[in-house]
């Protein structure tokens, strides 16, 4: 087994998604519920230097205090976004999850596909419906 670790919020339908796709390549995560456990400093920087991309790219807007923190001005460097996202953990969107492969926000969830070392191992269907893995275990373009 490979160790993989999803920054993961329950309430989200595409973080469950994907912890599920996660599990249905045979893999057991290592489950961070950032809510609860937000990451420090140092783990959201790495996580952002891993995925290449700003804080700003990492936002969320629905359900925070996005608007209320005027944070659509490009006034906010990437340092005070972080703290930001360090005071209002649900700032950050989600699901983040690390791999060997890669680390990757995982928008729509079935990117995480893109960053598992193991094939899926069953057919795959997200809760809206959704077919993403057919019954030979391949991805349904």
């Amino acid at each position: 087994m490979t160790q993989i670790t999803i920054y993961h919020n329950p309430a989200c339908g595409t973080s469950r998604n994907v912890l599920a796709m996660i599990r249905n390549s045979g893999e057991e995560p290592q489950v961070v519920e950032y809510l609860k456990t937000p990451p420090d400093r140092s783990t959201l920087v790495s996580l952002l230097t891993a995925m290449g991309v700003t804080a700003r790219d990492v936002l969320r807007r629905k359900g925070t205090p996005y608007d209320e923190l005027g944070l659509d001005d490009p006034k906010w460097t990437d340092d005070e976004l972080i703290d930001l996202m360090l005071e209002h953990p649900v700032l950050i969107n989600r699901p983040i999850v690390v791999t060997g492969l890669g680390t990757q926000l995982c928008r729509p969830s079935e990117t995480v596909l893109d960053i598992l070392p193991r094939p899926q191992q069953a057919a795959f269907t997200k809760e809206d419906g959704e077919v993403v893995i057919d019954e030979k275990g391949c991805r349904v373009v």
